[in-house]
C-alpha cells in the first residue's frame, strides 16, 4: 500500500492523472462497491439499480453506499 501511494506521486505513472480523483477516500468517504458482470456470482446478485442504466439513480445508490460503508468502517471520518 505504501509503495502504491508513493509510486502514484511520480509524474506519468498514472495513465490519466484524473483517475486518482476517483480513488476511494478522495473526498473523505470510502468508495461504494463496484460491480461488473455476471449479474449473479456465488449467490450474490448485482443490485437491480446498477443494471437499470439510470445514471442518476446509480449515482444516488453509490453515494448512499459510500456513506453507509464509511459509517460502518470509519465513523471518525464523519465527525
Amino acid at each position: 500500500m505504501l509503495v502504491d501511494a508513493v509510486v502514484r506521486l511520480i509524474p506519468g505513472v498514472l495513465g490519466d492523472a484524473e483517475s486518482a480523483l476517483s480513488d476511494s477516500f478522495q473526498d473523505d468517504l470510502l468508495d461504494a462497491p463496484v460491480y461488473t458482470r455476471p449479474a449473479e456470482f456465488r449467490g450474490l446478485a448485482v443490485p437491480p439499480v446498477l443494471r437499470s442504466g439510470d445514471h442518476r439513480r446509480i449515482q444516488e445508490w453509490r453515494d448512499e453506499q459510500r456513506l453507509e460503508k464509511t459509517r460502518e468502517r470509519r465513523p471518525d471520518l464523519l465527525d
